[in-house]
């Protein structure tokens, strides 16, 4: 992914509202399939790391994004963006490498 790429996703997520949390727990089997499967259905997701949860919110992005297979946008404070190209529903057209969009 280019940075222009990175900076319009970016942009895109900045309106976004968290859909999942993590708490004390970290990172579950069932929170990892549950964002899998919103990422399939929405592209990019944005997670909210709640306060009593003690690991780095940049190890958790990295960690989720592999278990995931999708690709760290932005990790702000205790929030996290992750983005993966959805096969069946293809909602966010990227920037092209030499295209203006």
């Amino acid at each position: 992914m280019t940075s222009k790429q990175r900076a319009y996703l970016r942009k895109l997520a900045a309106t976004l509202e968290p859909i999942y949390q993590i708490g004390k727990s970290g990172i579950t089997p069932e929170l990892t399939e549950g964002v899998s499967e919103a990422l399939e259905a929405r592209e990019m997701v944005k997670i909210n790391i709640l306060k009593n949860c003690m690991d780095a919110p940049r190890d958790l992005a990295e960690t989720l994004a592999g278990r995931t297979r999708s690709q760290v946008v932005q990790v702000i404070g205790r929030k996290i963006v992750l983005y993966k190209e959805s096969k069946d529903h293809k909602k966010i057209v990227l920037p092209t490498r030499g295209g203006k969009e």
